[in-house]
């Protein structure tokens, strides 16, 4: 079992967004040994479900964003999880600094480096918080693209390419 979790700032908006999207692409490529979660670095949202315009954006795709509810990221999250993948460099830092040890900061990536569009591997996904429908319609399209070569990693490391 590969047990992945997506980060962000308040688990309502982009994390569960790529949570939603992924678990869509794994379920269609047949990876039912893979469990996905997302969680937010701050408490303020925790039981909430998804921002209305991020669940909009997914339900007019044609995903299904109902079922979430936010959570926060804790230590524990690394015990249960074996790649841990944040939204920005901001997450990033909140979530190693809780990192015990190396281990743990090994599970580390930033969510865009698995993006074949990303200028780096360590760029950010937007927070569409604050933006217009545009910023909601351009984390969408990364997170889809990005979800796809999710998938295709897990495949490839299962087929012994990676």
């Amino acid at each position: 079992m590969t047990r992945i979790a997506f980060v962000c700032l308040g688990n309502i908006c982009r994390s569960p967004t790529a949570d939603v999207i992924v678990r869509h692409h794994l379920e269609q490529a047949g990876l039912d040994d893979v469990e996905v979660a997302s969680s937010g670095t701050g408490d303020w949202h925790v039981g909430e479900p998804m921002d209305e315009r991020s669940a909009a954006r997914l339900a007019a795709a044609g995903y299904d964003p109902s079922g979430h509810r936010a959570r926060t990221f804790t230590v524990d999250w690394f015990d249960r999880h074996d790649l841990i993948l944040t939204m920005d460099a901001a997450n990033r830092a909140d979530v190693l600094a809780l990192a015990r040890d190396d281990t743990d900061r090994a599970k580390v990536r930033m969510f865009r480096s698995f993006d074949p569009q990303a200028p780096s591997p360590d760029a950010d996904v937007p927070d569409p918080w604050y933006g217009g429908p545009d910023t909601f319609d351009e984390v969408l399209g990364i997170i889809e693209r990005t979800a796809h070569q999710i998938v295709r990693h897990l495949l490839d490391e299962r087929a012994g390419r990676v």
